[in-house]
């Protein structure tokens, strides 16, 4: 999609930005788009900026890490509740360095991959990433980051772009499954599907991704997530530490997942 073509895709867009780009949390923009590849969804969704990068000047070039969110999420729990926007704050305020977060709705249980009827990854791919770069942002190797369903997409869309074009996949409770019969309704849309979306056929394409994959001990997708990493060579930073599959981890893990990606989208 052309610069021109995204500007008319988002000229019905509100767009919002913060009052003032304080100590401890930066501006946001947010607004919408009608998605071709999600069967003409309106799709929201919002762009994150650290601290010190109000102006339009001085966000061009940013790196920028996209946020997937789970089964039944939004865009919005990004920040309403993850709040990855102080948590950026925080970080850049401690020196590390600057990037954006986007986030974009992806659908209720569209699970992030081509579907038979939606293919949210188009979507994020040819959609989102476009927009993104018209509005500044460097989408030469941006990074992903997901939670749950979002877990799950932020290492699909990995292996879609793979080393050469992806900067880092962070995925945290990954909703994944061994096998088609184990899947929970609507993840996929029968087992053909799961064939030719699942990781495990998959992994050689994150070779060259640095990786980092967290869930929670008390977690039901934990022993899937531990067998996933001990597929994965090297093996990936982040483990299994106390916790559920909840706001309240997500929220926990986001500093040490923020700054991992920072690392490698630098």
């Amino acid at each position: 999609m052309s610069r021109r073509a995204v500007l008319l895709a988002t000229g019905g867009a509100v767009l919002a930005a913060c009052a003032s780009d304080g100590p401890t949390a930066g501006s946001s923009q947010s607004g919408h788009f009608t998605s071709r590849y999600r069967a003409g969804a309106r799709t929201g969704w919002t762009i994150l900026y650290p601290p010190g990068h109000s102006s339009a000047r001085s966000r061009r070039g940013l790196p920028v890490l996209v946020a997937l969110h789970g089964r039944t999420g939004s865009h919005t729990d990004a920040y309403r509740k993850l709040h990855l926007d102080e948590v950026l704050g925080h970080l850049v305020n401690r020196g590390t360095a600057p990037f954006a977060i986007a986030s974009v709705d992806g659908g209720d249980h569209d699970y992030w991959h081509p579907r038979r009827d939606t293919d949210p990854a188009g979507m994020v791919l040819r959609e989102f990433l476009p927009l993104l770069a018209a509005h500044g942002l460097d989408i030469g190797r941006p990074g992903f980051l997901g939670w749950s369903m979002g877990g799950y997409g932020a290492l699909y869309l990995a292996t879609v772009l793979g080393a050469a074009r992806c900067g880092v996949a962070v995925s945290a409770s990954a909703a994944i499954w061994h096998r088609a019969d184990q899947v929970v309704e609507g993840s996929f849309d029968d087992a053909a599907d799961f064939r030719s979306h699942a990781l495990w056929s998959r992994l050689p394409r994150l070779a060259g991704i640095p990786l980092r994959i967290d869930c929670g001990a008390a977690d039901g997708f934990a022993p899937v997530v531990r067998d996933l990493q001990a597929r994965l060579h090297p093996t990936p930073a982040g483990g299994i530490e106390p916790g559920g599959h909840d706001s309240n981890y997500w929220r926990r893990m986001a500093p040490a997942e923020l700054a991992f990606a920072a690392s490698h989208l630098a």
